[in-house]
């Protein structure tokens, strides 16, 4: 099943895309009641979804991003701090970041970028959605957007990222359940192309088993010692060959193609799952933080001591 979540007649609700149109359910179930079983599914008559505005399918518990592709670190990492290759530390584990459940964005929303940054980069990405016991529910379509200079400056302090991503995710255009994917699995690994275009033009393309990790095994590193909830969402890190900008950046040495500016329209594509098109827009001017409290190290150390 393909299950969405829409905005119809000044109403939120969910339900299933069949073709061009969506069978909204009876009682207007939440998307996370659907995930964890607990709401009955029956289905109403048909909508066009020329009539409805679809919305991110699913407002996550939380939102864990994963760095999955080998490819895509050795170029990103080029681009952000000058180093090379792959840290061998990417092969102990597949590495993850929170980010922030509270920016998602969905189908055709413009994305407000930080209006301090000028490097503004997207991140195509499929995500997983949990299901009970630490299954796989489904999957969609995951915008990481990235802020680059914001992101370069602050990563220098060995933490993060942080405000270089933490303004906007988009996922869309709905979830597939992870039965309409079956076919497509070779070795556990999703046998899916992804393609990535601004305003029209294709500037990357790779396919979805090219992770060094399955969907399975992100979960499963994610509960160790910790848990996963039905709804929790998961992305697999950026595709590899030209994913994202950055990628072609650290590979081209130079900004090209180059960094999104206001009204470039990006749209991501996977087979088996659909297409989620954004376009980029400045967000509000913000103030100037206060300065730093600077101390003298031996100085605060001696006063310790008295």
């Amino acid at each position: 099943m393909r299950l969405a979540r829409f905005r119809h007649d000044g109403r939120v609700r969910t339900g299933v895309v069949e073709g061009d149109h969506v069978l909204p359910f009876e009682g207007d179930p939440g998307m996370l009641e659907i995930i964890d079983g607990s709401a009955e599914q029956r289905t109403a008559g048909p909508v066009p979804l020329d009539d409805v505005k679809l919305m991110a399918p699913l407002q996550p518990r939380t939102l864990r991003d994963f760095v999955a592709f080998e490819e895509h670190v050795e170029g990103v990492r080029r681009s952000i701090d000058g180093s090379s290759g792959v840290p061998e530390a990417w092969y102990d584990a597949p590495t993850f970041y929170f980010t922030n459940p509270h920016r998602v964005y969905g189908p055709d929303d413009d994305i407000p970028f930080p209006a301090r940054s000028v490097d503004r980069d997207f991140e195509l990405e499929v995500a997983v959605i949990a299901g009970p016991e630490q299954s796989i529910f489904g999957y969609t379509i995951l915008n990481d957007w990235s802020a680059r200079d914001l992101q370069r400056r602050e990563m220098q302090v060995s933490l993060g990222p942080a405000k270089g991503k933490d303004f906007a995710s988009t996922l869309g255009p709905w979830i597939v359940t992870a039965d309409e994917l079956d076919p497509y699995h070779e070795e556990g690994f999703l046998d899916l192309w992804c393609t990535a275009q601004v305003n029209g033009v294709e500037v990357g393309r790779d396919l979805l088993s090219n992770m060094g990790w399955t969907f399975e095994t992100l979960i499963a590193y994610a509960a160790r010692d910790s848990r996963v909830m039905a709804g929790d969402v998961l992305g697999s890190g950026t595709v590899g060959n030209g994913g994202c900008l950055a990628e072609l950046w650290g590979r081209n040495g130079k900004q090209d193609p180059p960094p999104l500016r206001d009204g470039d329209v990006v749209t991501l594509t996977v087979d088996g799952i659909g297409s989620l098109t954004n376009r980029v827009v400045t967000g509000p001017q913000t103030g100037d933080l206060p300065p730093v409290r600077r101390r003298d190290q031996a100085q605060a150390r001696a006063e310790r001591q008295h």
